[in-house]
């Protein structure tokens, strides 16, 4: 049964994004550059399948690293984003948490890189500060849309404090329970990544062993990083977490020194633009010369491609999550089926997008290609599962009709507007990570950030992940708008 609100918006909407999506993918570079791709991927399969787990040394440390940073990193955000949360109708604090979340928690890393090297704090500091923006805002929204009927009931003259600590957050206590274990499932992701700059976790063994053809490690890496996940409900229990939070403090090596002169520096020296540090007549001339350049050079050819990479990767990531959300529905699907479907979207939506996008890279070559297979797959996996399991409330009529003219007919015009409601929700985040895969090559802002801190112009990279904070709050802003008029909405749960 097709919804009674008009569908025009609805369609034209839609028309509208497919055509920017397909004329950004009409100008891509989509090439495969490598010699002999398939030999290479035969020998990555031929490692999947045959993981090697007796380097044990490696694999336990690294997996433990991961989870450490995660825990630390996680349970700091949690605490100040609940505080934030508390105070987010300010728009000092409102307007602070979007420019903090809009900034990946790579570049992040690469911030506090400059700051303490390879101390535990830089990995630890990168997960807290934007997570505690995204968690701030989520939990704000929830206390707002939470059911105000039992505050009806509260005797007059009692506190505030008292008014929400037995009142307001009982009820809310669950939605922040839920969300703060899905936000732990993304810092593990986080965790991962961080080790391809060097921190100890996953990654940098990852990076390792995949540039040295040892596809039976990372196959080993990745089976127990998937376990990690999948488990989570399991090991992941409230009486245990401070014993978690203990060893996660004593596994980290917190001897690493850093100083403090050289923090001082950075922030008085370092980051200032070149010309205003020179100073002299023409100072003012020269700065607008320093921007002019930063401006043609890298900022526009840099914008360009984050958006066009975006697009192409948001439409994907639609057509995906159409073909993906049928592998775990009941209305399409036995139960058997419906299992391997949820095995597989669970690994597929685990797999951080810039390790697959590592992965592809080095079997396709540097194009946008590896970019729009990994972020499209990531995301579809993750608006897959959540739509799939939407369809688990519909019930059809018992006369439906089967097969393909179910899914078109019947099950794809009632998931529609959740599913776009969450794509639009997600076209963010999806930007935040076209930005960061550009340390991987790709010619996106962060190809130019990368740059910038390769060649110790700090100045230069903070402007630019300046812009890329912007630029993702405008899209934050137009999503949301887009959302709105078309009266899409996303649950508590889908956050």
């Amino acid at each position: 049964m097709m919804s009674r609100r008009d569908p025009s918006p609805l369609m034209r909407t839609t028309t509208g994004f497919l055509f920017v999506g397909f004329i950004c993918l009409a100008f891509a570079d989509i090439a495969v550059t490598t010699g002999d791709p398939w030999k290479e991927f035969s020998l990555l399969l031929e490692g999947l399948v045959t993981p090697d787990f007796y380097k044990t040394d490696s694999l336990a440390l690294s997996l433990a690293y991961t989870m450490a940073f995660a825990l630390l990193g996680v349970a700091l955000a949690n605490v100040i984003g609940f505080g934030l949360a508390l105070i987010f109708h300010s728009r000092i604090v409102r307007v602070g948490c979007a420019f903090v979340r809009a900034i990946h928690e790579l570049f992040w890393a690469l911030i506090f890189l400059q700051l303490f090297g390879l101390s535990p704090l830089t990995g630890v500091l990168a997960i807290t500060i934007p997570y505690a923006g995204i968690i701030a805002k989520v939990y704000a929204e929830i206390l707002e849309e939470a059911d105000r009927r039992p505050l009806a009931a509260v005797p007059v003259g009692t506190g505030r404090a008292s008014t929400f600590l037995f009142v307001r957050l009982p009820d809310a206590w669950a939605h922040f329970r839920t969300y703060s274990m899905y936000r732990l499932e993304c810092g593990l992701r986080s965790s991962a990544v961080l080790g391809f700059i060097g921190l100890p976790t996953l990654g940098f063994h990852l990076e390792t062993a995949f540039k040295e053809g040892l596809y039976s490690e990372v196959s080993a890496l990745l089976i127990l990083f998937y376990l990690v996940i999948a488990t989570m409900r399991v090991w992941m229990k409230k009486p245990l977490l401070p014993f978690y939070l203990i060893g996660a403090v004593a596994i980290l090596p917190w001897s690493i020194a850093f100083s403090w002169a050289h923090i001082t520096r950075f922030f008085t020296e370092d980051i200032i633009p070149h010309p205003i540090r020179a100073g002299g007549e023409n100072m003012m001339t020269a700065l607008g010369d320093w921007v002019s350049m930063l401006l043609y050079e890298q900022i526009w050819p840099g914008t360009i491609a984050t958006v066009q990479l975006t697009m192409i990767a948001l439409v994907v990531t639609g057509f995906l999550t159409l073909v993906f959300f049928p592998l775990i529905s009941p209305l399409m699907l036995g139960r058997a089926a419906r299992t391997g479907g949820h095995v597989f979207l669970v690994v597929v939506r685990s797999t951080p997008e810039y390790i697959l996008a590592f992965v592809l890279l080095n079997l396709w070559g540097p194009s946008m290609l590896p970019a729009i297979v990994a972020l499209s797959l990531h995301n579809a996996a993750i608006i897959g599962h959540l739509v799939g399991r939407f369809t688990e409330t519909i019930q059809l009529r018992l006369d439906a009709v089967k097969g393909m003219n179910r899914y078109f007919y019947e099950v794809v015009p009632r998931i529609y507007r959740p599913m776009l409601a969450l794509l639009f929700y997600r076209w963010e985040i999806i930007m935040r990570e076209t930005a960061i895969l550009g340390i991987l090559g790709i010619a996106t802002l962060g190809f130019y950030v990368d740059s910038a801190f390769a060649d110790l112009r700090f100045d230069r990279a903070l402007f630019l992940i300046l812009i890329t904070a912007l630029l993702n709050i405008c899209v934050d802003a137009i999503s949301r708008t887009v959302r709105a008029k078309l009266r899409l909405q996303t649950s508590l749960e889908e956050r």
